[in-house]
């Protein structure tokens, strides 16, 4: 038997945002500063509702414990994670202890954190990927009026994102029929907006990506990157160099592809300052990702694709 998860109440399309009927004393967190957040806030009509907005960049449990002990107090009716997924993470894992409703807004389109059951923290500074249904979002709300305005980057990373998810989901031994549809019709979209440049496209890429991903898992591309993330490399340029060697690793439907979206994208070549041997140990405690990965991967194996990384051999 297989099953499927995704988000009680997806709404989406052209103003998303400001239709969708917000509960009253609800907490927004976000990494937003003031002047960003407040047009959000104003574009979602929003009217009863506290702020919390010192999410960090690939935020800690520690953020989580902060934003638990300064709101629960106040009885929030519902939790709302509104920014990239940073944001939805934090928001996931405190909705989850809080025992209130997850809205997830995603500003970014790439991570899929808004339809899956996945979070990811740092614990002990090291970036760790947790898997709950708890984490599933009340309701997911897509909108692509957050493209406007989005450094060019951040597209990018975060376009690279939802393409080396739907592959891999594609890829993944944990994968069936519906989420094979669901990743392979999401990297059709995206690879059609990417290739001929409608990024208006992204956001429904996106989120066909992160219901087929989300109900079966990433493999060695995301098991690779973090080596890099850990290094301060941004997850989607990182993933740029690692799905693609990890496609043509696993002999990957989508490698060609894949390669021709990156390097439309025009990522740069990737630098590694820990040494392969002890990166390759890294990765390899990662049975997260290896486990549903379609072919066995060892030591050497790792040790030689980020060779092949850093040298450009892609």
């Amino acid at each position: 038997m297989n099953t499927v998860r995704m988000p009680k109440t997806i709404n989406f399309g052209k103003d998303a945002l400001s239709e969708t009927q917000y509960p009253k004393n609800a907490l927004v967190v976000t990494t937003a500063p003031p002047d960003v957040s407040a047009k959000w806030l104003a574009r979602m009509k929003i009217q009863d509702y506290m702020l919390y907005d010192k999410v960090e960049p690939e935020p800690s449990i520690e953020t989580v414990n902060k934003v638990m002990a300064e709101f629960k107090p106040k009885n929030p009716s519902a939790i709302i994670g509104l920014g990239g997924g940073s944001s939805l993470d934090v928001a996931k894992y405190a909705g989850m202890e809080m025992k209130i409703p997850k809205i997830l807004i995603p500003t970014t389109f790439g991570t899929g954190a808004e339809m899956t059951t996945y979070c990811v923290l740092k614990f002990d500074g090291k970036k760790k990927l947790l898997q709950d249904e708890r984490f599933l979002a009340d309701m997911a709300v897509i909108d692509a009026y957050f493209m406007d305005g989005t450094p060019e980057a951040i597209v990018k990373n975060s376009v690279c994102d939802a393409c080396a998810q739907a592959t891999e989901g594609y890829d993944s031994k944990r994968g069936n029929e519906f989420t094979k549809m669901l990743c392979k019709s999401a990297f059709d979209v995206l690879y059609d907006a990417i290739m001929n440049n409608k990024p208006e496209n992204y956001p429904f890429g996106s989120m066909l990506s992160g219901v087929g991903f989300g109900n079966a898992s990433t493999t060695l591309g995301h098991a690779l990157s973090y080596v890099f993330s850990n290094e301060g490399v941004p997850h989607g340029y990182s993933l740029s160099s690692c799905t693609t060697v990890a496609h043509r690793f696993n002999k990957s439907i989508f490698y060609d592809r894949f390669k021709e979206v990156i390097e439309k994208l025009k990522f740069d070549k990737l630098t590694l300052k820990a040494p392969f041997d002890q990166a390759a140990d890294v990765v390899m405690t990662d049975k997260g990702h290896l486990d549903p990965n379609p072919v066995p991967v060892t030591k050497q194996d790792v040790a030689q694709l980020l060779k092949d990384i850093v040298d450009g051999k892609l």
